[in-house]
């Protein structure tokens, strides 16, 4: 790949993939979101021809040219949303995220949001890589998970970042745990789960396990940490970062997270198996059963590894003391 100032361009060399999967794999340092956006925006041309559909297929030796347009000032307001932060330098800070709270504005989310509390507390330090509703964003976690995630304050660390999270750690310290309570005992104990994933054609809110020609290649690995009867403790460590990734691999293996709403309704008469400390914990809990635990990189800047963990938030905390007695 060569880069231009702010035109970055590229040829394919696996032809008959989509646009944007193309795109992704000529230029991992933004999002896929980020680049359909791109796409559809008029900023993209295939030999020399203006693209906008983002599904389209491209042919091996295409020419992909992106046209990437400067940092536009941050269209989400800043905000005084408190923030708890595990580490921050002049490059990144890493976040502990509590449950309820959604990583960037969305509809529905116009607000109080993490990137309106960064704003605030950042300024225009922030990268604008990730686009004007997400400065800075480099991984994201569900409104309703819990637990670390790091946000790039310039567009280089973004971009160092990013190429980490695109190689998935198979040429760097990246690590990625989460602690898990899924209904049930998986087996075996210990185990990786490898299903490709893709949007839901019946729901498009939901994430589907797909054949590898439809979706996109996902693994996570797990183990049993601790058992309670109905439910267990259970580490995942990503391999890949996939949409809902845990939420939809769990399910699939027949172990739902506890509080699921979305991939664990069917799971719902196990609630009458719990004790009553048990339900009413899950009850108070109002989320799934999912918090980022641990979060390792290596610095963008420096190249030192770095590693952050972070104990069960309390409302989990209460959800194991209920589940063992």
């Amino acid at each position: 790949m060569e880069e231009r100032g702010q035109d970055l361009v590229g040829v394919v060399e696996e032809g008959g993939q989509r646009l944007d999967r193309a795109l992704v794999g000529l230029f991992p340092e933004l999002s896929r979101a980020r680049l359909q956006d791109l796409v559809r925006e008029g900023h993209v041309s295939r030999n020399g021809s203006v693209v906008r559909d983002p599904s389209g297929k491209v042919p091996a030796g295409a020419r992909l040219a992106l046209d990437l347009p400067p940092p536009s000032d941050p269209v989400p307001a800043a905000e005084d949303v408190a923030l708890s932060i595990a580490y921050e330098d002049d490059d990144l800070v890493v976040v502990d995220k509590p449950a309820g709270l959604v990583v960037h504005p969305a509809p529905g989310h116009a607000g109080g949001t993490l990137v309106n509390a960064l704003i605030a507390h950042c300024g225009a330090s922030l990268s604008g890589v990730g686009g004007v509703r997400r400065p800075g964003i480099v991984h994201r976690l569900d409104k309703d998970t819990s637990g670390l995630i790091v946000v790039a304050k310039n567009d280089r660390a973004h971009h160092g970042l990013a190429a980490q999270f695109a190689d998935h750690g198979r040429t760097g310290p990246l690590e990625r745990a989460y602690l898990a309570f899924a209904w049930g005992e998986p087996y075996p104990a210990a185990g990786t789960i490898r299903a490709s994933l893709a949007r839901s054609r019946h729901n498009r809110e939901k994430i589907a396990v797909v054949s590898e020609e439809v979706g996109r290649d996902a693994i996570t690995h797990y183990a049993v940490l601790e058992r309670y009867g109905e439910a267990s403790l259970v580490r995942c460590r990503l391999e890949t970062g996939r949409t809902h990734q845990i939420r939809v691999h769990l399910a699939h293996l027949g172990h739902p997270l506890l509080g699921d709403a979305v991939y664990g309704s069917a799971f719902k008469t196990k609630v009458a198996r719990l004790s009553q400390q048990g339900k009413a914990a899950l009850s108070a809990l109002g989320r799934q059963a999912l918090h980022a635990e641990l979060l390792g990189f290596a610095h963008p800047r420096t190249g030192e590894t770095l590693r952050f963990e972070s104990p069960l938030p309390p409302d989990l905390s209460a959800l194991k003391v209920a589940l063992v007695t």
